[in-house]
């Protein structure tokens, strides 16, 4: 499980730890805050993060034996939902102390549900504690972030339980959406491939669609960007989710003064 981190470590000629971290979805968007607390240790200067998932049948029959695979396009939030589209990808960024760049890791929250193997707790209670330690991890309020990337895997359960913690921790005007559409669920890549979609949110100053979103579930009371559009965005929180209950979620943009009043 190792050999990613090794394989960077040897190509990229660096010192110091060399870790990988495997929390199944969520584990790619982990690596910022490991990293990060590293890095405020003083243990290390900078760090290479990321994640990568290759399809392969185990995975695909796997998820196959849960009756998670939906035999369509998955619909993230949609009322006629039948579950996930699988994809594989990889991607990777630099974490370093000092930055003279426009984005920033602002915060982050981690938190275990510990409800069930595969299965998040219906109320969103691990999902909610990752986004409200987030938004204290960054000294933020619900309403400094922009847009929300939701996990939004396009399951009855997880999209349920992610619909409520959202709801519960942001209300529901904060744009928000999940590219799982676009990209399919690429499992550990997850959290690295949404982040960067959340950079580049940022950079475009564009809210991506929730992509097979045609009926937004009833029950749901979010703000789902249903049609891609220009807009002010300085702050994106996005949300990994992982079998297990192992949540995470991660806050980047600019790191503006904030006042509240």
């Amino acid at each position: 499980m190792a050999s990613l981190a090794y394989f960077l470590q040897d190509i990229f000629n660096t010192r110091g730890p060399a870790l990988a971290i495997s929390t199944a979805c969520s584990s790619s968007a982990k690596v910022f805050a490991s990293a990060a607390r590293a890095i405020r240790a003083g243990i290390i200067d900078a760090a290479i993060v990321g994640g990568v998932d290759s399809l392969c049948l185990t995975t695909l029959y796997g998820f196959h034996s849960l009756q998670l695979v939906s035999p369509n396009p998955c619909m993230p939030f949609d009322q006629d939902r039948t579950g996930i589209s699988i994809g594989e990808a990889g991607g990777f960024a630099l974490l370093t102390r000092d930055s003279c760049h426009q984005h920033y890791l602002l915060g982050y929250g981690e938190s275990s549900d510990a409800y069930h193997m595969s299965s998040p707790h219906p109320a969103g209670d691990g999902a909610y504690a990752a986004m409200k330690q987030a938004l204290a991890s960054a000294k933020l309020m619900p309403i400094d972030i922009d847009y929300i990337n939701l996990h939004g895997t396009g399951t009855q359960a997880n999209d349920s339980a992610e619909a409520a913690a959202v709801t519960r921790a942001f209300g529901d005007l904060t744009p928000a959406s999940s590219t799982k559409g676009w990209t399919g669920h690429t499992l550990g890549a997850a959290g690295i491939i949404e982040i960067c979609i959340g950079l580049q949110a940022i950079e475009n100053q564009y809210l991506p669609k929730n992509l097979g979103l045609k009926t937004p579930h009833a029950d749901m009371s979010l703000a789902l960007v249903t049609q891609g559009r220009p807009a002010a965005i300085k702050r994106v929180l996005s949300n990994s989710f992982g079998f297990g209950g192992s949540n995470c979620s991660v806050i980047v943009g600019q790191p503006e003064v904030i006042t509240h009043a």
